[in-house]
This record gives C-alpha cells, structure tokens and sequence, in this order.
C-alpha cells in the first residue's frame, strides 16, 4: 500500500495524445482509421434520422389534430422507414465500434506486453522505490477501459455537438421571439436552454468532482485486494505449513479495509450526485413544454408544432447536457488515463536508466552506459565493479578477479554479502552498480535460481522454458528427464498443472537442471540451484552438468561444501571492515575444502 499516488485530476491533453497517438500511425493505422470513420458517419447518420423524426413529428400530430387519417396513414409508413433505418444503423454502429474497440486494445496491450517485460523492465520497476502499483490490473482492465472510454466519449461527444447544431437552428425557428422588460428576444428558447444546460453542467462538476480521486484510488484499492488474494492462492502451501491463515485473514481484512472505506466515501458522493442529475433529468421532461406552452395557448403554434418545439429544446439541451450525462464514465476515463500514463513513465524511466546508474542518481566515472554488456571473448573480468543496494549502500567491491572459459567457479561465504546480487548483475538485470573496467562474457547464457519459475500450461512447455516446446523430440525430453532423476514426469508431459504447487522444490530444481541440459549455454549460473537436494542428487547433478554440458562455464553460488570439488576456481565472499562493502578472496579448491571441512562444511555458518 505503499506505491505512488499520481493525481488523477491533473488531466493533461498532452498525457491523452501520448497513450492514444502511437496506435493511430502504427501498422493497424489503415483498419483502424476506416472503422473510426465507418462508425462516426453512421454516427452521424443517426442525427440525420433524429432530425428528420423531429420534422415527422410536427407533421404526425397536426394530423391528429386536424383528424386526415390519410395523412396519418402515411406518416406511420414514413416512420417504419426511419425506423428501421435507425435499427440498423444502431446496431452496426455497434458493432463496428466493438471491433475498433478490440483492434486497439490488442495493440495497445501487445505494446504495453513487451514494453514491460523485454529487457527485465518488471524487474528493475519492483526495485525502484514508490513502484507502479499492480501492473497486471494496469495492462489487464485500464487498457481495456481507456480504449472503450476513450472511444464512447469521443462518438458520444461528436454526436452531441452535430446534434446540437442540428437541432439549434430548428429550436431558433420554432421559438418565436418573446418580449421581456420591452425588450423582444428572438429565439428565446434557444437562450433558455443554453442557460438551462450551462448551469446544470456547472453544479454537476462541482457536485462530481471528487468522485475523480475517490475512483483513481479505488480501482488501485480493489487490485490490491485482488493481488493479495492471488498471493495466498499461489503460496497456500507455505501458509498452510506455517499455519499462517489468521495472518493471511488478517492481511486480506486489512486490504478490504482500504476497499471498504474508500466505497463508502464514492457512495456518499455518488447518492449526492444521483439526487442532483435525477432532478435535473426529470425536469428537463417538462421544462420545454412549460416554456413553449404560452405561445401554444396563445394560439401562436398547434399541437404538432408544440411537440416539435419540445423535441427540439430536448435534443439541444441533451446535446449540452452531454457532460453531466457522461461525468460518471469520464471521472473513470481520467483516473484510468492517469493509471496507465504513470505506469508508462515507470517503464520509461527503468527502459532508459543505464545498467550501472545508483538509485540516489550518480554514474560511474569514464563509464558507458553499455559497458557492463560489452562482449569479451576472454570471459568475465570484474574489474573495479561495485555491487549497491537499490538505496545506494555498496554491497560488494571487485578487485580485478577474472572467470576464464571453462574455468567452472564458485561463489561461497556468509548470507546477505552479495553473492545472489552479483549473479542477477551477471544477468544483467541489477542495474545498481559501479565501475570503469568490468566485461562480462560473451556467448549464450542460463541463470537457474534457487526457486525454479515454472510458468502456467504443461509440463513439457515448463520444461523447455524459455525455449519452444517444439524445438524438442519426446525422445529428447524423456532423455534428459531420466538424467535429471524424474523419469516419472514423462509420462505428463502434455498434463497442464500448476506445476509450481505440484512439484516439490527438489523436483523443481532437478527439472531446471533438465532444461539447462536442453538449452546447453556456453555460460551456466546456479545460485543456490541445488539447495532443496540431498548432498548424493546434489553431487550428481553437477557431475551430470560437466559430463553433458563440456563446453558450459559453471558459475555457482552455494552454501554446501560438497560442490566445491566441480569448481576450479573459488571465491570467498567475506565482509568489509567498518561498514566497508564485502570483498572477494580466491581460494583453490583444495583450500576451500579443508576450510569448509574445519567448519563443518556449510559455508552459510561459516565466517570466512
């Protein structure tokens, strides 16, 4: 609950074009602009029908009142025609605007897809302090309801101002003019109803107003919610070991609190706006046949003329009355527009962030932005790189260590030194750090973590992950499922699961060891890979990875000195004196086993 606040009433034009321009000149432009067109010309034929309906209703009821049933007959025939015409322009119209309406969302969220996934900018977004709150909500529903809104108001608005001068110079025609303080005002009712509309369109914003902040805040309140509840589904059976349900209750009470307190605030509002446009339309029922009822009685105008009058005023009193008609969906638009502009900023700002910038701002001296990604035969040298926190604390210092092709390394020593920092580094996906001379490697690479993502359909997509399935033959997925010592799982290859919940961690682990036999990258980081396995599986699926995979370079993290012996290279992570940042010290092999042996062969317990 902690994420950033934006103002969703700072409404910015300039916001709007940045979110809907790109679609309008993209690939999609040609169909996008022809149904934009097709369903505002038809949009606009149905004004054209409205007009020609108010002219046939002068015309329907002085036959009425002149009592030519041959004329009445007529006018029916007359109406069936723009009737049916109107149906079918309704529904069309409809229609065309609903495949608009998923054209551009489609686009949009394929954008937002890639722009938030490619390159780690998810991750360097959930690092940066006030991150962007619930981006699945964000590209799932305020795309979807930008898009819609976005269009409804758009039509909904040119309909209303070709409506309204449509229907203006009618409404002045029929009005007549009325005296006032020996003053004649010609078109009165077209004065009348411009006042009648500019004030309700006033007192509806102020009314309405806060019912911006109050809807930005509780589409943001309810994904929480909805996150949190996500949560307890995809971890139920850590809850369920720690016996942690009240908590989890506790949790989700607190969260629907927010959820709670902020529905009754948009209630309160609401049930005042309510009372206050329910009036306002009622009395626009009636408002024009009072105002227009004078000259009927005069004998000024007959029946159908005062019928025409009073469609007239109606349309162009709607048409200014547009805005208090559609306050409610555009205080949704604006906190929705607002939503999804702050959550592209984030994404711009992670996007265009060099590699090795520190949160507080600085950037390493004589230092490209892309230097820690240049390629280096050679393989990894370190150089002067700086590991830091994503709130400036330096983490780890380098001191010129070097990993050679083929010279399998492991990083060992206390927890929360830096080991698994300096392996998302590696990754490329820790942006917080310094330095002027390090490289990293060139070639292909697999990182494996401790915990396995295994993502949502089958097995045999989970396996070959982040590879296509269909790059694979069954024969070479049952292989290397019986090296990795879970020949049971295929026979499921095609089961779909929640393979996460479904599989221990150590079956996880050994599957990642599976895919990493399928991917066979010149360069393989385990950190912590192995953990959930005994010390025999552990062992094996290293002798397993060197005996498979001979031209992949082992970077390991891990606590266990078991695996020491399938490294050439060890290096110690030790702590920094006096708040300095840790430092690496190699050992050989030979060295860190007699170490670990005399302490008792977990480097986690050892203060080295």
């Amino acid at each position: 609950m902690q994420a950033e606040q934006p103002q969703p009433y700072r409404f910015s034009v300039r916001h709007f074009i940045q979110l809907a321009k790109p679609y309008w000149v993209s690939e999609d432009k040609q169909k996008g602009w022809a149904l934009l067109l097709t369903v505002l010309a038809m949009n606009l034929a149905i004004v054209w029908v409205n007009v020609r309906l108010n002219y046939w209703n002068n015309d329907f009821y002085n036959s009425l009142q002149a009592r030519k049933f041959e004329v009445f007959k007529h006018l029916l025939f007359v109406f069936t025609g723009y009737a049916f015409l109107y149906i079918v322009l309704a529904v069309y119209s409809q229609y065309f605007l609903q495949m608009l309406q998923i054209r551009w969302r489609r686009w949009v969220t394929e954008v937002f897809l890639k722009d938030w996934l490619v390159g780690g900018a998810h991750y360097r977004m959930s690092l940066r302090q006030g991150n962007t709150d619930n981006p699945d909500q964000r590209i799932a529903d305020d795309i979807r309801l930008f898009v819609n809104d976005s269009l409804s108001l758009f039509f909904g608005f040119i309909s209303s101002v070709v409506t309204l001068l449509s229907f203006l110079m009618i409404l002045w025609t029929l009005s007549g003019a009325i005296s006032l303080l020996g003053v004649s005002i010609p078109g009165y009712m077209v004065w009348v109803a411009l006042a009648y509309a500019g004030f309700g369109s006033y007192f509806a914003h102020k009314v309405g107003k806060p019912l911006i902040k109050l809807n930005f805040n509780q589409q943001r309140y309810e994904a929480d919610f909805r996150f949190g509840l996500a949560r307890t589904r995809e971890h139920n059976e850590g809850i369920a070991l720690y016996r942690g349900e009240a908590r989890e209750i506790e949790g989700h009470t607190n969260r629907f609190a927010y959820v709670w307190s902020n529905w009754w605030g948009i209630m309160k509002r609401q049930k005042l706006f309510t009372w206050y446009s329910s009036f306002y339309g009622q009395m626009a029922i009636i408002f024009p046949i009072l105002v227009a009822a004078p000259r009927y009685f005069a004998g000024q105008i007959q029946l159908g003329g005062l019928t025409q009058t009073a469609s007239a005023f109606g349309q162009v009193q709607g048409a200014l009355s547009w805005f208090i008609d559609a306050y409610g969906r555009i205080v949704d638009w604006r906190a929705t527009q607002e939503r999804l502009y702050t959550f592209v900023q984030s994404v711009e700002a992670v996007r265009h962030v060099p590699v090795t910038e520190l949160l507080d701002g600085t950037e390493p001296a004589d230092a490209a932005p892309d230097a820690a990604v240049a390629a280096d035969p050679g393989g990894i040298d370190l150089g002067d790189l700086r590991i830091a926190t994503p709130d400036g604390r330096a983490l780890l210092q380098a001191a010129g260590e070097r990993i050679a092709p083929g010279q399998h390394t492991l990083f060992v020593g206390p927890s929360g030194l830096g080991k698994s920092t300096l392996v998302r580094w590696l990754a490329g996906i820790w942006p917080y750090a310094q330095g002027t001379h390090y490289r990293l490697a060139s070639g292909r690479s697999l990182f494996l973590p401790q915990k396995p993502y295994l993502p949502m359909g089958t097995l045999r997509q989970a396996l070959t992950y982040p590879l296509p399935p269909e790059q694979f033959d069954d024969a070479r997925l049952r292989e290397v499922l019986e090296l990795a010592r879970i020949p049971a799982l295929a026979a499921v290859l095609d089961q779909t699961d929640t393979w996460m919940q479904r599989l221990s961690p150590g079956e996880q682990q050994r599957l990642a060891i599976a895919r990493a036999l399928l991917a066979a990258p010149d360069w393989l980081f385990l950190d912590e890979a192995t953990s959930a396995l005994d010390g025999p599986t552990e062992a094996a699926m290293y002798a397993l990875l060197q005996q498979q995979l001979p031209g992949t370079t082992l970077v390991s993290v891990a606590h266990r000195a078991g695996v020491v012996r399938f490294h050439k290279q060890i290096l110690v992570v030790q702590p920094g004196d006096d708040g300095a940042p840790a430092r690496l010290v190699q050992h050989t092999a030979q060295q860190a086993e007699a170490r670990a042996a005399a302490e008792s062969g977990d480097w986690a317990l050892a203060g080295v």
